[in-house]
């Protein structure tokens, strides 16, 4: 039997547009600091378990993981990985394809429209992922093997407090 991969797709939470900084400097709003933790408690019930989470470097993504992971003990270890900030499915995939073989379930967090066109290229289901919303895909073989884009879309959500 082939082994199994699934991938845990989180936008970030909803970012304060009015602080003058730069798009990667900007950090969540006051809804978006109460609706992260929402993405926690949502995962700690769908997601049997995860083994990595992969993570934009931008300040928004950091703290959007940062309150949603800190629904898990042990942590959930954690890698920002600059390819993930503004990237579309390829780069994605490229991140997704070099994840190490003990890692059966790792989560992505990221940005629109890289992440809503990844779900639809691995799993040909157009998923609209609005801040905070969560696709969890899962397929047959290796990381590598995202590029067979034979992914199957078991479920989305948009956790909300």
């Amino acid at each position: 039997m082939a082994e199994q991969r699934t991938l845990v797709v989180i936008r970030h939470a909803k970012s304060d547009w009015g602080q003058g900084v730069g798009d990667e400097e900007r950090p969540l709003n006051e809804r978006g600091r109460r609706e992260a933790p929402g993405i926690g408690a949502w995962l700690a019930e769908h997601v049997d378990r995860l083994d990595l989470v992969v993570c934009s470097p931008a300040t928004r993504a950091r703290q959007t993981w940062r309150l949603a992971g800190e629904r898990f003990e042990p942590k959930i270890r954690t890698r920002y990985d600059e390819r993930v900030y503004a990237a579309g499915p390829q780069e994605l995939m490229s991140v997704l394809e070099e994840l190490a073989d003990e890692v059966g379930t790792a989560g992505l967090v990221g940005h629109n429209p890289g992440l809503s066109e990844l779900v639809e290229t691995l799993s040909g289901e157009r998923v609209e992922l609005k801040t905070s919303a969560v696709a969890v895909l899962r397929w047959e073989g290796t990381w590598a093997d995202v590029w067979a884009r034979r992914a199957a879309l078991v479920t989305h959500a948009t956790p909300r407090d």
